[in-house]
């Protein structure tokens, strides 16, 4: 996301790069700007939905598929772009995944409607599950273990950055309307950025692979996307159908589809060792902990952020600029608590900083509860700006010493892998997350409002939801008991070098 072998394993002797050597902080920097790329790219579109919405004629379930769609693709896809890049070089599947993040951006800007819109959205998420898990793993290969936290708390501020850049570029580009292409602009602003992605990154990102040949997992490709499949698509629909009864046979034969993927790559491990799911991850207890926080905190995330967006613009009446510029106290909090939580508190804190993030974000749910119920549709930014300071404010005190505390006992060997299911079961906490908005938000609204009707029946669906979230943050709240109460930090990585050195010594 070090380099003791170059390149996590090319065959040749391990080769340390000088201390001097500012190559790998060009790679960080390139590599984060794709990361940021895919951040921005998120938020961009959730504050431009209703325009798309109107501007495109789409229905409520094709709008929550732009965000659901893309979550799904890159859920399903990650843990294979991880994989790949273990196989045939993180370089190269990086800027593959650049290449077709960026092609897949021009499709979407370009979209003739909102079918074509979801088809380039699922293929740009597709994309963006190759580029995204080379990142965790280009940096893990590339630093050693004393510099790491210094760069998780730089990612952490690019989360930040990210959160704030994209709904007010969103908002801007939107409110514009640039030469007439209304929404469009919000997609072709990575063309751009892809390009230069590209460039740099062929000379300045070193190849790394993983240390034996591995086979690329097609059975657990299938079953993976199957089961995502099977899981999400009946309930993303299931309202706008009537709640079909294969709708629900469909989710629970979900479950089944993942416990055969379980059975099927535990016999994969041991008949040639190269499994998509490195199942024996699981065994280290702060990787099976921060997973399972991962997958709830996606659940939360993904409900929020597209109700809230819905409540300012279509509830409120609220333009995409000032909705835009009300989310700045947010991404402003959340970038500054994300980067001092991994390089001040959580080492002298341990997982008391996790836990207490989830708690502060939930106290921030419920002032915002409480204001929108007292002020209705009369709420003004600024009256939104504490409970927003206060969620920012916990979510960065989780996001970037979460991901450390996840990665931190991980064996180099298994970067790949490990990289690729962290942001797996947070996509797939997400897409599950947009599809319960069906379920949390447009479930009770209504169908068929009259002009007067909008906007109190969306304050309430948004209040409605937003119990659903600070229930979440309970269940995350009991899951970090779970983590180590002094989680590995790799700021305090001396110690792992001496461990790595000695054991390049014995090799």
């Amino acid at each position: 996301m070090t380099t003791t072998e170059q390149t996590l394993g090319t065959g040749q002797a391990p080769v340390r790069p000088a201390p001097a050597d500012r190559r790998r902080w060009y790679a960080l920097a390139i590599v984060m700007t794709a990361a940021f790329m895919d951040l921005v790219d998120v938020t961009i579109v959730n504050i431009a939905i209703p325009s798309i919405q109107q501007d495109a004629g789409a229905s409520f379930g094709q709008i929550q598929w732009i965000t659901a769609g893309y979550a799904l693709a890159f859920a399903a896809g990650l843990i294979t772009g991880g994989r790949l890049g273990d196989i045939h070089g993180r370089r190269r599947l990086f800027l593959i995944g650049v290449g077709g993040f960026t092609l897949a951006s021009a499709l979407c800007g370009f979209a003739a409607g909102p079918e074509m819109l979801v088809a380039s959205r699922i293929l740009q998420g597709g994309m963006a599950a190759l580029m995204v898990p080379q990142v965790l793993s280009i940096v893990h290969a590339t630093f050693p273990a004393r510099e790491r936290g210094k760069v998780f708390g730089l990612f952490g501020a690019i989360v930040g950055l990210g959160a704030v850049s994209g709904p007010l570029l969103g908002a801007l580009l939107t409110q514009w309307n640039l030469f007439g292409l209304q929404w469009r602009p919000i997609f072709l602003i990575n063309l751009p950025v892809g390009v230069a992605a590209l460039l740099l990154g062929r000379r300045f990102i070193t190849e790394s692979r993983a240390p034996k040949a591995l086979k690329l997992d097609l059975v657990g490709v299938a079953l993976v996307t199957l089961g995502l499949l099977m899981l999400l698509y009946p309930l993303t629909r299931g309202r706008e159908l009537g709640w079909p009864l294969w709708g629900y046979a469909c989710m629970a034969g979900a479950v089944g589809v993942f416990a055969v993927l379980v059975a099927y790559e535990r016999r994969k491990a041991a008949r040639d060792g190269s499994p998509l799911i490195e199942l024996s991850l699981f065994r280290v207890k702060s990787f099976a902990a921060g997973i399972a926080v991962q997958t709830v905190f996606g659940v939360a995330l993904g409900i929020f952020f597209l109700v809230w967006t819905l409540y300012m613009q279509r509830g409120l009446g609220w333009s995409p600029l000032r909705a835009g510029l009300t989310g700045v106290p947010f991404s402003l909090a959340v970038s500054t608590a994300a980067g001092m939580s991994v390089q001040k508190l959580v080492p002298r804190f341990g997982r008391e900083v996790l836990r207490a993030g989830a708690l502060v974000m939930a106290v921030g749910v419920l002032l915002y509860i409480w204001e929108s119920h007292r002020y209705g549709l009369a709420i003004a930014p600024w009256q939104m700006a504490l409970p927003l300071v206060v969620m920012g404010a916990g979510m960065g005190l989780i996001v970037a010493p979460l991901t450390d505390a996840v990665l931190s006992e991980v064996p180099r060997e298994h970067a790949g892998s490990a990289s690729g299911l962290i942001n797996t079961v947070q996509q797939m906490g997400n897409a599950l997350g947009l599809g319960l908005v069906s379920v949390v938000f447009f479930g009770v609204i209504g169908d068929r409002l009259t002009p007067a009707e909008v906007g109190p029946a969306f304050v309430h669906g948004f209040q409605h939801a937003l119990w659903w979230v600070a229930g979440v943050l309970g269940v995350i709240f009991v899951l970090m008991s779970a983590l180590p109460k002094r989680p590995a930090q790799h700021v305090e990585g001396a110690a792992t070098e001496v461990g790595e050195k000695e054991r390049e010594l014995v090799a």
